[in-house]
């Protein structure tokens, strides 16, 4: 009896962990397609934001291409310079990972 319940415990306990493990992945997922979204608000500080979080994530094709799309949308002067400089730091870091190494 008491065997019966551990197993019932265990599950239930293992069961809270995958529903919490998975409520995780769609908060984080949703925090990133939203934060790709801000990039192009109307608000400035969500944009700066936006480049911000676009800048410390690891270089992809994806967020480049993004980037060049707000360079082109970008009427401030000040937030295409950062643009720019995150665009560089990204292609930078692009290219390091997928360089061929010279013998």
């Amino acid at each position: 009896m008491a065997s019966k319940r551990i197993v019932q415990t265990t599950a239930v306990s293992l069961l809270a962990v995958a529903a919490a493990a998975a409520v995780g992945v769609i908060l984080v997922r949703d925090q990133i397609s939203r934060h790709r979204r801000d990039l192009f608000s109307p608000h400035p500080l969500r944009r700066l934001a936006a480049l911000e979080y676009i800048g410390s994530e690891t270089a992809s094709v994806d967020a480049i291409l993004l980037l060049r799309d707000f360079l082109a949308w970008e009427p401030r002067p000040l937030l295409r310079r950062r643009a720019a400089a995150v665009l560089a730091q990204l292609e930078e870091s692009l290219s390091a990972r997928t360089a061929p190494e010279v013998a």
